[in-house]
């Protein structure tokens, strides 16, 4: 499988490439294209948070949850009635993201399991635009997108380097196919995965009015 500093290097180079590409061929504004392209870098390494309590994995973990209340920062400032119970909620988050969050993967989760999959794909993208609640639709899209692209490369790197050249014959390595995978071999993961899935992508229709929840009515 590609390390550590080839998925960054990957991801990077692409984000640099989708902000200029936003900025330039669609006409979003640096600050925007920027931060879509640095969502598509940091994305590129979030597969690998299944990887254990090495140091890339705290790095990532780190970032992680750095960036989180920062994206959420309107919708914490919605849900606490002000900047000051805004800021208060985004050190609880970094808090909970930081050391709960990495601590339960750490004892849970499996290297090459359902983090390396499609559907890991789609929750990241979709609890991106569900973390991002600004009033623009097509930013949110933006920065969505770009946290997609980071996630696909880092999941096609992986594919990539399971192929072994041996002068002319090509053969898969043992791990072809686990980075693209729809199922893994622990079914509890794998309700797991697709029940968060199947949440978030509720929320998602909830949140663009594709769905309406409607006010309970008064008895």
């Amino acid at each position: 499988m590609a390390n550590y500093q080839t998925h960054l290097a990957v991801s990077g180079m692409l984000g640099i490439g989708y902000g200029a590409a936003a900025s330039a061929a669609f006409g979003f504004s640096a600050v925007s294209a920027g931060l879509a392209g640095c969502l598509a870098a940091f994305a590129g390494m979030l597969p690998d948070l299944d990887s254990g309590t090495g140091r890339p994995v705290r790095a990532v973990f780190g970032i992680l949850a750095s960036v989180v209340p920062v994206l959420m920062l309107n919708r914490l400032e919605a849900w606490g009635g002000s900047l000051d119970a805004a800021i208060l909620l985004a050190v609880l988050l970094f808090v909970a993201v930081r050391f709960g969050a990495a601590g339960i993967l750490g004892m849970f989760a499996v290297h090459r399991g359902m983090f390396h999959s499609l559907p890991a794909l789609v929750i990241a993208a979709e609890l991106t635009f569900l973390a991002c609640k600004f009033d623009a639709l097509p930013v949110r899209a933006l920065l969505t997108g770009g946290t997609a692209l980071g996630f696909a490369s880092h999941l096609a790197l992986d594919e990539i380097y399971s192929v072994s050249w041996n002068g002319g014959l090509v053969r898969l390595k043992s791990s072809a196919g686990s980075a693209i995978k729809l199922l893994g071999k622990d079914w509890t993961a794998n309700f797991a995965a697709y029940g968060l899935l199947l949440l978030c992508t509720y929320l998602v229709l909830i949140d663009t009015g594709f769905i309406q929840v409607l006010p309970r009515a008064p008895k």
